[in-house]
């Protein structure tokens, strides 16, 4: 148990969840030193048709969108979950992740 809370600890030195939910969506994708890279790594997989790759960080990239809706963040009021709304997501999760599952594992190019 020392190794977890060690391991803890270290997570919560790290400010990690400060860092994502601190994140400026706007500033992010009008910051060159971003969009650049982001764009050549892009324009690199078109070139090498790599669809399945191309697909994986759409679905990244909606994952983060989704996170940060309204919807996301009426998930828990006060310190209760609504589970009415938590079962679609936890559902639309399970999809998303057995279509990455699939897309990895399931087939080859």
């Amino acid at each position: 148990m020392e190794i977890f809370s060690k391991i803890g600890s270290w997570w919560e030195s790290t400010h990690v969840q400060d860092q994502i939910t601190d994140v400026d969506a706007v500033g992010l994708f009008t910051n060159l030193w971003f969009i650049v890279p982001f764009g050549i790594m892009i324009c690199y997989m078109l070139y090498k048709q790599s669809w399945k790759d191309l697909i994986i960080v759409a679905i990244f990239v909606g994952v983060w969108w989704v996170t940060g809706t309204n919807y996301m963040n009426t998930l828990l009021v006060g310190d209760i979950v609504q589970i009415d709304k938590i079962l679609p997501v936890a559902f639309g999760g399970a999809v998303v992740l057995g279509f990455v599952i699939y897309l990895l594992f399931g087939r080859s190019d």
